[in-house]
This record gives C-alpha cells, structure tokens and sequence, in this order.
C-alpha cells in the first residue's frame, strides 16, 4: 500500500496528465475511501497543486478565469443578440425575472425596455443602468461592487435574494461541461449564482458555444438543475447531441 505522501503525488501526476479526477474513480484505482481521496485533494488543494471541483478536481491551467466587462462586450456579440431573443419566448406576462450579471443577459435587459408588465431583479449594476428609463419595476440587490465587472455580490445581496421568489431566472455562463456542470471563476459569484436558482420556479442558462466543454473555479448547478440551455449555431451537432443527454438544448442561428 502507498504511503499518503506517494498517493497524493500519484493523484497530482494523473491529474496532471489526463486534466481532471473522479473522486469515485481514485477511491476504486487506489483501493481506498472516497474519504481519504477527498482528503487527499484538500491537501493538494492547500498546497496550490490542484483545484478542487465538485466530485473531483483539475488542474488550475484548465480553469476558465474571470473576464472584465469592457473586455468581453463586444465578444460574439450576434450570437448573444440571438440568443436574449430566443430567450424572450420563455418570458411570461407580468413575471418576476431575475437577471444574472453578464453580457448576454444584458442582451435580454436591452430587449425589454418596451415592456412595462415584469418585475426585474438583478446584481448587474449595468442592467439597471440600462433600464433607468424604462417603465419596468427594477429591483437592484445591493451589495459591495466588483470593480471592472459591475457585479453585486456579498451579505446582501444574498438575504435579497433568499428573501425573494421569481417565476424565471436567465442564468448567465462562464463555463459548462458535462460531467462538471455549470461553474464560475470564484466561490462568491457561485454563492449568488446557487441562491438566483433557488428563487426561481424555472432556470435557463444562457451561454455562447464558446462557454461549452470548459471549466471553471467553483460549481454552480448541475445541468439538469436546468429548464434548458440557450446557445448559437456554433456549437456542434456532436456537442448537442451528447449534452442533450442531460439537458435540453436550443441553438439558434445569428442574423
């Protein structure tokens, strides 16, 4: 039997090599408890050689990093403009919806400027800028501001949002995987992003191809927790068909 010393070092050169690791799947290679695996990345997490992830862990040189707003806002923006339209078909009358902080979903909030009959929640400060002149209901969640991003996170916005219900949540992506769900670059962007999901009745992930097979920091769902995913005509027929395994997706094309 090997020494810890010598199993973690087997962990962190099969994670290393292959990308990521299974929980399950070391406990059974390694003929140990899922336990002492979990133990195991704790330790290597500590030691900043591994990230730890929901059932397992990957390398940090495969985590999708946070992206400031100027830098990402004019990115694949036909396929965001699409995608927010695909999105209003799931928007019922004098709804309460609830808009994640992001560029695509700052799509769906420029769409509708024209409509008075919906409740609008969001951590977005830009969001909200951008519908100051509308005749919506915007409730901003408060919070200490993200710099360079324009996202609200900490303590309240948090008892906003567990003090609220809505009958659609359009959740915005950093990254998506099969078998790692939907994550996002740190653990406080997950917090608010897991609460937005318990308020809602209905969760739509909106997400340009690009965000598909990619990981970040920490989980936020997995994707059956979804109503379903709305992406572009970028992603593939194979990509669709083996993530339609867990979760019904529509692809629509850009003008």
């Amino acid at each position: 039997m090997m020494l810890p010393s010598e199993r973690r070092r087997w962990i962190e050169l099969e994670i290393i090599n292959q990308g990521k690791v299974d929980i399950e799947k070391l406990s059974k290679q390694l003929n140990v408890s899922t336990m002492t695996i979990r133990r195991d990345l704790a330790k290597l997490e500590e030691e900043g050689k591994i990230v730890r992830t929901h059932g397992g862990a990957i390398y940090p040189k495969a985590l999708i990093q946070e992206t400031p707003y100027l830098a990402k806002k004019g990115k694949n923006i036909r396929q965001k403009k699409a995608i927010a339209r695909k999105a209003l078909e799931f928007i019922p009358e004098r709804a309460n919806i609830i808009l994640d902080s992001g560029t695509t979903t700052m799509e769906v909030a420029k769409l509708l400027k024209g409509r008075e009959d919906l409740t609008i929640i969001t951590n977005d400060i830009k969001i909200a800028a951008e519908l100051t002149e509308s005749k919506l209901k915007v409730i901003v969640t408060g919070g200490e501001l993200q710099n360079r991003v324009g996202t609200l996170y900490g303590w309240p916005t948090q008892e906003l949002l567990k003090n609220i219900h809505a009958d659609v949540f359009f959740l915005g992506a950093h990254a998506i995987d099969i078998e790692s769900g939907v994550t996002a670059p740190t653990f406080e962007k997950s917090l608010i992003k897991k609460l937005m999901i318990q308020a809602a009745e209905t969760t739509w992930l909106l997400a340009d191809s690009s965000k598909f097979n990619q990981k970040a920091f920490s989980f936020v769902c997995d994707l059956s927790r979804l109503e379903g995913i709305i992406t572009d005509s970028g992603l593939s027929e194979e990509d669709k068909n083996n993530y339609e395994e867990y979760v019904a997706i529509y692809r629509v094309e850009e003008d």
